[in-house]
């Protein structure tokens, strides 16, 4: 029998996960990039891996949760495969309880239980239980869950890369000629080019800046506190994101980063002072469903898409990878509801 052959437009987590899912099952894979690797919204500092609230439960929900926890033995493989350490660890969140949230958290704990099905905890704790690094939390009260993960996202898409190549599959930078079925990973380009082929807009870039600060807290958990991640890396390094601006001037970074700057030392004391080491700004694919963009190109025989990561396409890559793979090598359609291309048609 002959060997599958796909390929992917996109070097994102996206594009290259389904990649090398399709090479591990023994596709044979071309990967086309135009720019370079993880040169959009790939290529940030964050890499928070975190889960939706466990309430009011939805397939979104649902496929978010299975997809974190398939992540370490994910990743692992990825690392055992191309030798290169993609900066994965499940370190879990910490979270402060605002006044007056105390029985909201202690209703998701509830929640939390029957939800996540005892492979993960999300629990109120004080503060004597809660680790030194920490935000100020103005109840005394925490929520720490265990499921958050960390990912240092540059270093995540060398090392799928590595994983590619090691499995003989092609990474091009430029322009080569597509074998086989194509999936387009293309990010907020690819939402563009979607959006004018059928017509109407299905996505929208919405830009976010973010920063890398030199703190050494590499066994830390992370941190999320009024809208904002505060991720420590394994390497001495704490990122801090990420704006959310649907109207922008530029693709630079500018006085919104160093309002965020503030704010995260406000909210994180023990980070005054931190040498700020990387100001990152990019465009983030947001479909108009606001879950990830699966399935075929509506009118493409052979041609697929996989867009729409936002903020949760890290963490979102093992199952998307998993799905499309599916779908691309056995025809089989496993996507979950709201997350095909017609619901953002």
């Amino acid at each position: 029998m002959s060997m599958a052959e796909v390929t992917v437009r996109g070097a994102g987590v996206f594009g290259l996960s389904i990649a090398w899912e399709c090479a591990r099952r023994g596709a044979k894979v071309r990967v086309i990039e135009r720019e370079g690797v993880g040169a959009g919204s790939s290529g940030g500092v964050v890499g928070a891996l975190a889960p939706h609230v466990p309430e009011n439960w939805n397939p979104k929900k649902a496929f978010q949760l299975e997809s974190l926890l398939a992540a370490e033995q994910f990743w692992a493989g990825v690392k055992a495969a191309g030798g290169v350490d993609p900066g994965y660890a499940r370190t879990g969140r910490v979270q402060p309880v605002a006044p007056g949230g105390e029985a909201l958290a202690r209703a998701r704990a509830e929640g939390a239980k029957a939800l996540w099905q005892g492979r993960a905890e999300w629990r109120v704790i004080g503060v004597e239980e809660a680790p030194a690094f920490r935000p100020v939390s103005a109840t005394g009260l925490y929520v720490h869950d265990t499921v958050t993960a960390r990912l240092h996202p540059a270093r995540a898409c060398t090392a799928l890369v590595a994983a590619l190549e090691a499995a003989g599959a092609e990474v091009v930078i430029g322009e080569a000629e597509a074998r086989g079925p194509v999936v387009w990973a293309t990010g907020a380009a690819g939402l563009a080019a979607l959006s004018e082929d059928v017509g109407r807009t299905v996505g929208v870039p919405i830009k976010g800046q973010a920063a890398l600060l030199h703190f050494e807290a590499p066994e830390a958990a992370q941190l999320f506190a009024d809208g904002l991640h505060v991720v420590p890396h394994a390497d001495g390094t704490v990122a801090i994101g990420s704006t959310s601006e649907r109207d922008f001037d530029g693709l630079g970074t500018d006085g919104q980063l160093d309002v965020l700057l503030e704010k995260a030392c406000a909210l994180v004391p023990l980070l005054h002072g931190a040498q700020v080491l990387k100001r990152w700004a990019g465009l983030r694919p947001r479909a108009r469903s606001r879950a990830p963009m699966l399935g075929p190109w509506p009118g493409r025989e052979g041609h697929f898409v996989a867009n729409g990561g936002f903020k949760i396409g890290f963490g979102m890559a093992p199952g998307v990878a998993r799905v499309m793979a599916d779908l691309v090598l056995d025809g089989s359609d496993a996507i979950p509801d709201g997350f095909r291309v017609e619901d953002s048609l």
